[in-house]
C-alpha cells in the first residue's frame, strides 16, 4: 500500500454528498463506517461506498472494531468491492483472521493493543498503524488526552499518550511499515495542528488524519519543507556528489545519516504542493 500524500480525510459513509468533496480536497480518503459515521443505515452506507467511484488506491474503508456485532459484515462487504485497504479500530491483542488478504491499517487505541504493538506491527496483513488518543484515554481510565488550560503548558499530549505515539513510530519502522498520526480534534485551531504536524513529519510519520476539510491545507503546509530546509537539503545533496564520505558544510559535519535526511526533505518537497 502506498500513501499518496500527508493529508488523509475522514468522510462518513452515510453522507454520499460529502464523499466526492472529500476525495477532491484530500490526498486520500477514509470512508468511515465507525465513530465518525454515527448511527447509520449500513446497507445505505455500503451502497454509498460501492457507488462512490473513488480511486481504490487512494481510498481506505474504516470498519467497526472486532468486538462490534457489525464487524464481520463490514469486512465481508469490503471484500465485494474494489477496495482492499481497511482501517480497523479498537484492535486488542490480535489481528482478526477475517482480515487476512486485506491491507490493514490497525488502530492502536486500546491498552491491549499498546502492549501487543510489536506483534500487531509485524502481522503480514498489517501495512501500517494509526492511533486514537481519545479511545486510549478512556481505556486507561483517564478523562483528557491533552493538558488543559488549568495545567502548566496546556495543549500537548500527556506523557502516556506521547509514549504510545513514539513507540508506535518505532515499531512500524522496525517492521518496515508506516505510521499515520492521530487526528487533531480542534479543527478551529490551525496553529496548534500545524505545530503538531510539523513534529509528526520530522519524526517520521507519513501522514496525519483530518476530521475536517479545513485541516487539509494545514497538514500539507506542515509536511512541506520550508525554504531554509529546502536550501540546506539542496546544498547537502550537491556537496555529497563531490565527496566519497563525510564533509563539512557551514561548520557542520555531514555524514551518511544527514545526507539521507536531506534526500528525504527533497523527496517530500517534490511530492507535496501546499497550494494543491
Amino acid at each position: 500500500m502506498k500513501i499518496y500524500g500527508p493529508a488523509i480525510l475522514f468522510a462518513p459513509a452515510g453522507r454520499p454528498e460529502i464523499i466526492p468533496k472529500a476525495a477532491q480536497k484530500a490526498d486520500m480518503v477514509i470512508l468511515d463506517l465507525e465513530d465518525g459515521a454515527g448511527d447509520i443505515d449500513r446497507e445505505a452506507a455500503y451502497a454509498n461506498i460501492r457507488n462512490s467511484g473513488l480511486d481504490p488506491k487512494r481510498t481506505i474503508v474504516r470498519t467497526v472494531g472486532p468486538t462490534d456485532p457489525n464487524f464481520a459484515q463490514d469486512v465481508a462487504f469490503v471484500r465485494t468491492t474494489e477496495y482492499t485497504q481497511v482501517m480497523v479500530p479498537k484492535i486488542y491483542s490480535e489481528v482478526p483472521a477475517e482480515l487476512d488478504g486485506l491491507e490493514v491499517i490497525a488502530m492502536i487505541e486500546t491498552p491491549q493493543a499498546v502492549v501487543a504493538m510489536e506483534r500487531i506491527a509485524q502481522h503480514p496483513s498489517v501495512v501500517g498503524l494509526f492511533w486514537g488518543a481519545e479511545d486510549l484515554t478512556v481505556g486507561l481510565g483517564g478523562t483528557h488526552s491533552r493538558r488543559l488550560p488549568d495545567e502548566p503548558s496546556p495543549g500537548p499530549y500527556r506523557a502516556t499518550m506521547s509514549l504510545v505515539r513514539s513507540m508506535m513510530l518505532i515499531h512500524v519502522a522496525a517492521a518496515g511499515k508506516f505510521a499515520i498520526d492521530a487526528v487533531y480534534a480542534d479543527f478551529r485551531d490551525p496553529e496548534g495542528m500545524h505545530i503538531e504536524c510539523i513534529d509528526a513529519c520530522r519524526s517520521g510519520f507519513v501522514a496525519s488524519a483530518c476530521i475536517h476539510p479545513a485541516q487539509v491545507d494545514t497538514v500539507r503546509k506542515a509536511y512541506a519543507p520550508d525554504a531554509a530546509q529546502l536550501e540546506w537539503a539542496q546544498r547537502v545533496a550537491e556537496e555529497a556528489t563531490k565527496h566519497p564520505g563525510a564533509f563539512k558544510l557551514d561548520g557542520e559535519m555531514i555524514d551518511a545519516p544527514l545526507i539521507t535526511q536531506a534526500q528525504r526533505v527533497l523527496d517530500r518537497a517534490a511530492a507535496i504542493s501546499p497550494e494543491s
